[in-house]
């Protein structure tokens, strides 16, 4: 359904949004905001505010941000016009007329969520009653309790043909409404329709807002599957759904994370052990649609499998699919069981400590891809190795967030280095400190300045890299001109450096290494150009030496500007963030977010070093 836009702006005008998250969220008066603990995440400080004179609130902490539609939508999972309703109905407005196709779509929609309403009481009832004796024993020897069996309004389909059919039309519900939300079929050659879930113990599948919407049903005697879920209709579409999704939502806050467990008896013995975050896929390995319902909910799921050989494929599986979705601050962590043992397994044996101690131990994202692309595999030959080099920058490069793929690509190559180093030295020792030399020949020595790059920390140190690489690459200069004029270093002698040099540059085009000698003499900068060249100022990195190749010193010097620039953008950030918290409007919440934009693109280049050192003859970085 479409909403004017003059509608939207009159209920927002309308709206008070600190009584909207006042209903939810205790909050104080600071200056001209008020703030209080944010209602998104975990947190014992408070770091959310709420500027009732721009209709805004914004979190610091998490990075949330909305109105008050926003709000409602996020807080009870409501939907766009579900959240314009309710706002209308506080504000005493009437929302404009929808279009005869919305009415009916809507209307369908709530008598479908009837139906299933109306199933899912049915099938409690049939749990309770004489035919649930078998189902009942199954969970008493599974361990789930009464309390358990209520919350998650578990459910017993008998074993009947048309049992819930003939229920339900005692109820005036129709066989077409049945047929559209999933509880029962038509014989493909004609014939009476019949209940699709049969002798089955039942688990309600819900919304966001705790609306039933499908079912799962597992077997109870012989049966083709052992699990079996309602088919797409209008209101369920199995790839977009999360078992226990509503029920997790409280939980999840508090905890900070949300647990994806394998199934539905997974997610209830983790409930009864106290881990009531936890979800569920529906059956299949977790699709794009439910990692971004994931993330909606935390920034850092964790992935808890199996410790069977299935479990580790949907782990693999899920990995996969979520590596090119990757993007600043919102990732996944994987919890790895014990062989052969499932969550209930595991709190049967240990507890709920036994289950912590795995959750705790969860893998970051990047440690799941190292261990699967190396495992077992033999690193023995040059060829090997770079195999495997291939296959994780492949990895990498599937990411298209570019500042998390860049983060990536510095990660794998830093495994890769230490792993390689390590292999040599211990080749070192079985050869009796040969190494991979002929007995007898002379081992190359290392060039001075060639070592292992450390990038240069401090704001001095880089001020004495950029301009050394230009006085020994005359070349970069014209490219980076610009960017040369808009760096302010701290040091005074370097900066009249930088400012001679974009002198020379502007009146004598195509630089070479003698004429902007003999340019800097005569503009009396030589003295400090020597100095700095002959380290007296500070340690000159091997990229910004003479013997460097052209590619490496612009792939150095360009990183190095990189992190100057982001210490510069990290300075701009705070005092933003102050102003942002002192007054909370459209202005300074645009500045916080220019400022973090730039930054996130600031640290995205510093990590794009692939291949650095290569032109230069140095032995590869992996």
């Amino acid at each position: 359904m479409s909403v004017p836009a003059s509608f939207l702006d009159e209920l927002r005008e309308r709206t008070s949004i600190t009584a909207i998250v006042g209903r939810r969220v205790k909050l104080i008066r600071q200056g001209r905001r008020m703030v209080g603990l944010c209602p998104f995440h975990n947190e014992k400080s408070p770091s959310f505010g709420v500027n009732e004179e721009r209709g805004f609130y914004h979190c610091f902490g998490c990075g949330v941000h909305g109105d008050a539609l926003d709000f409602l939508r996020e807080q009870d999972g409501l939907s766009f016009i579900e959240a314009v309703r309710q706002l209308a109905a506080d504000a005493g407005m009437t929302v404009p007329e929808e279009s005869p196709e919305a009415h009916a779509r809507r209307e369908k929609a709530a008598g479908l969520h009837e139906v299933l309403e109306a199933a899912a009481a049915w099938f409690e009832s049939q749990l309770k009653g004489e035919a649930g004796g078998r189902a009942r024993d199954y969970l008493s020897g599974r361990g789930v309790g009464q309390a358990s069996i209520a919350r998650f309004r578990l459910g017993l389909a008998p074993g009947r043909r048309r049992a819930l059919a003939e229920a339900l039309a005692a109820r005036n519900i129709t066989e077409e409404q049945m047929v559209e939300a999933g509880l029962i079929a038509r014989p493909e050659g004609g014939g009476e329709a019949f209940d699709r879930f049969r002798d089955r113990l039942i688990f309600p599948i819900t919304d966001r807002q705790g609306r039933v919407i499908a079912f799962g049903g597992r077997a109870l005697g012989e049966a083709r599957a052992k699990y079996l879920n309602s088919p797409e209709t209008p209101l369920f579409h199995k790839g977009r759904a999360l078992y226990n999704l509503a029920g997790a939502r409280e939980a999840v806050r508090a905890a900070g994370t949300v647990l994806v467990a394998e199934g539905y008896m997974d997610v209830i013995a983790l409930s009864q052990a106290g881990f009531a975050h936890a979800v569920a896929p529906l059956g299949t390995a977790v699709t794009e649609e439910q990692i971004e319902l994931l993330w909606r909910m935390a920034p850092e799921p964790i992935i808890c499998l199996d410790g069977d050989q299935a479990g580790l494929n949907a782990a693999v599986r899920t990995a996969e699919r979520a590596l090119p979705l990757l993007k600043p601050g919102h990732s996944l962590r994987f919890a790895i069981l014990p062989e052969g043992q499932d969550p209930d397994d595991l709190i049967r044996a240990g507890g709920p400590p036994a289950m912590q101690a795995v959750l705790d131990a969860a893998l970051p994202f990047a440690e799941l891809l190292w261990r699967k692309a190396t495992g077992d595999r033999d690193l023995d030959t040059p060829e090997r190795r770079a195999a495997l080099r291939q296959e994780l920058f492949q990895l990498a490069g599937s990411i298209r967030d570019a500042t998390v793929q860049g983060y990536y690509q510095e990660e794998f190559r830093r495994r890769l280095s230490e792993a390689f180093d390590w292999r040599r030295q211990s080749d070192r020792r079985d050869r009796g400190g040969q190494g991979d030399y002929r007995r007898g020949a002379e081992r190359p020595r290392p060039r001075p300045g060639l070592g292992p790059t450390r990038m240069p920390e401090t704001g001095a140190r880089r001020e004495v890299q950029l301009l050394a690489t230009l006085l020994t690459h005359p070349e970069l200069i014209e490219r980076y001109l610009e960017e040369l004029a808009e760096i302010e270093f701290e040091r005074p002698e370097l900066d009249r450096l930088r400012v001679g040099i974009i002198d020379i540059a502007s009146f004598c085009p195509g630089l070479d290494s003698q004429k902007l000698k003999s340019q800097l003499a005569v503009g009396g900068h030589d003295t400090i150009a020597k100095r700095l060249l002959g380290g007296e100022l500070g340690a000159v990195e091997w990229f910004a030496m003479a013997e460097a190749h052209l590619d490496d010193a612009e792939r150095g010097w360009k990183h190095v500007l990189a992190r100057h620039r982001r210490d510069g953008l990290l300075a701009e950030l705070r005092v933003a963030e102050a102003e942002l918290a002192e007054n909370m409007t459209d202005e300074t919440l645009g500045r916080f977010l220019a400022v973090k934009r730039r930054l996130e693109a600031a640290e995205g280049s510093e990590a794009e070093l692939e291949g650095f050192g290569r032109a230069s003859g140095r032995e590869e970085r992996p």
